[in-house]
Formats: C-alpha cells, structure tokens, sequence
C-alpha cells in the first residue's frame, strides 16, 4: 500500500475508484479468442484502451456500439502488435470486450459500506454512460452517496476537475479527501490538489488507511514519504483511460 498526502491529518470523504477496485472484468473469453486468432493475449485491450479509442466512450461521446466498431477498426490495422485482424473475427473481439462479464469484490464492498456510515463515500470513475445499470446489476446501485462518472460530467481522470467536482458532491474540500485508486497518475493527480491519496493495490490497502483513520491518525511510512516526495516532484501523466485491465 502506498498512502501518500501533504500531512497527516484525518479525512471527511472517500473517494473511489470503480474498476480493479471495486468491479473486476472477466476476460476468459476474450483471451480464448485472441489465441484462436493468433494473437498475443491482450491484444485487444491495449488497442481498445488507447485515448484515440476509449476517450469519446468515456466522456459520453459515443455509445457501445460505435466502440465496438472503433475497436474493430483498429484491430483490422494492427500494425506493430500483430497482422491485422479481418472481420468478422475483428468485430467478435470487440464484441467479447464491450460484453465481458464482471464482478463485485465483496470484501472491499463490505469495507465500503462500513465507510459509507461513517461519512460521505463518492465513486470516481471514468466510465461509460451504461455505468449506472452495470451498478445496479453488481447490486451496488446504493453503495455510494454519489457517483461521479466521466460520461456524466465531461471530463476523466487525471483531468483535476472530475476531483473537484467529487469533493463538492461529497460536501467538503479536496484537503479533507481520500482518494483511492488503482492507477498511479490518478492518484497523484488526485494529491496535487491536496487530497489523501491511496495506491490501491488490494483489500488490505483499504482496511489498514480505515483502521486508522478511524483513530485520527492516518497511517505513514518510510514508502510514504518517498511517495509523496514523487508526487510533489512530477506532474501526473496526460492519459485519461481508465482501463478496465489494469485500471
């Protein structure tokens, strides 16, 4: 776990990361797929989550459909990461992507329901426009006071606006935030503006900042201060995917 933050002090709101924290995607199918095409696993995703793909999807531009299609697209002109792919075996890959299934991890829907009693909880998530029905199919439409979705307001992470926009719904200023998410220069984007931040690596990381958070006294070290010495030096980096595979 990395918990980085310009002082120790305790927090007000938390505010979280949907995907490879609270939702994980299974692409079993997907990587069948890819090996029955001759392609490395992964392939897919890393086409599909370049910024020129999944942006317009993420701010709301483009439906699934008009994804599906772009993906395909470039799938069929593969360049340096394999031979192109031809259709309708492009369009099936991306087809499998935009239908993967996903799941809830109940230890960490448990923690958060337990923060949620406490103080004011707001998903961050740079998501589609379908976000709230994939919710409520995981069960999760009331785990969160407010859900701030890229789609619905315009803009991604690390963009320090869809940051400014969580911590007003959440009712208070970014100082007194916690921000957790599983991509590096989200979270710095996220101290930048003075909040709290976690490098989501697994339960754990959750558990351990809410354990002491809960006497006042949020949890440091050596890794921290090194963390937070990174996040004071470098500027977040400009990608605004937050990639269902590794985000």
């Amino acid at each position: 776990m990395t918990v980085t933050g310009p002082g120790e002090r305790p927090f007000d709101a938390v505010l979280c990361d949907l995907d490879n924290v609270i939702r994980f995607y299974d692409l079993t199918l997907l990587t069948a797929l890819e090996r029955e095409a001759g392609l490395a696993e992964g392939t897919t995703t890393r086409v599909a989550y370049t910024p020129e793909t999944d942006l317009p999807l993420l701010l709301g531009l483009i439906g699934k459909e008009e994804w599906v299609e772009a993906v395909a697209l470039e799938l069929g002109r593969l360049g340096d990461l394999g031979e192109p792919v031809a259709e309708p075996r492009a369009r099936e890959l991306a087809t499998a992507l935009a239908e993967a299934p996903s799941r809830a991890d109940a230890v960490v829907v448990a923690l958060l329901r337990r923060i949620r009693e406490h103080m004011p909880l707001v998903l961050v998530t740079n998501a589609p426009l379908w976000v709230e029905s994939d919710l409520e199919s995981l069960g999760l439409t009331g785990l969160a006071h407010h859900v701030v979705s890229s789609a619905r307001v315009g803009v991604a992470k690390p963009d320090p606006a869809i940051y400014e926009i969580a911590a007003a719904r959440a009712g208070t200023d970014a100082e007194r935030c916690l921000f957790v998410d599983d991509r590096t220069e989200n979270v710095e984007a996220a101290v930048a503006l003075g909040m709290t931040g976690v490098h989501y690596r697994g339960p754990e990381d959750l558990r351990r900042v809410w354990d002491s958070a809960a006497v006042g006294r949020p949890s440091r070290s050596p890794a921290t201060e090194s963390a937070t010495s990174r996040c004071a030096s470098r500027s977040a980096s400009p990608t605004a995917t937050d990639a269902r595979t590794s985000s």
